[in-house]
């Protein structure tokens, strides 16, 4: 194998140390889904109730709200609403407290898009990868 290039995983995680399947698993698709459209859906909602109905302007706000909620929540309660309304925490790969610049980093990368599409075989998108976090099943 050339020099810097890593075998892929056999199961999301393995290279990680996480489980294959069951609790501080790397969370899936499906969840990873459902948790970002709660989460989409209650920016979007925010965003109506207080900034203007533009569609520039409130797809800005809608954003920016998605992008503080994240940084708000995932240090306080391991994750953004839509991640523990479906049983999901974000955790850093060293253990123990996730802090306060990790979700910094992940949220603003996270709001980019682009990171969150590209993912290895552990399905870490690039925002977690940055962050040194992983997305697991509670």
């Amino acid at each position: 194998m050339p020099f810097g290039q890593l075998a892929p995983s056999t199961w999301p995680g393995e290279r990680l140390g996480l489980p294959r399947s069951g609790p501080r698993s790397v969370a899936r698709a499906g969840r990873r889904i459902a948790a970002l459209a709660i989460d989409w859906a209650l920016a979007y909602a925010a965003s109506a109730l207080f900034f203007s109905r533009d569609g520039f302007v409130n797809g800005i706000a809608t954003t920016a709200i998605f992008v503080a909620l994240q940084i708000v929540f995932i240090p306080t309660i391991g994750g953004s609403i839509g991640h523990r309304l479906v049983g999901l925490y974000v955790v850093p790969l060293t253990g123990g407290w996730v802090g306060p610049w990790r979700p910094i980093v992940r949220s603003i990368l996270l709001g980019l898009v682009i990171p969150a599409l590209v993912w290895d075989s552990d399905q870490r998108g690039f925002h977690d990868k940055v962050a040194g976090t992983v997305l697991v099943r509670g």
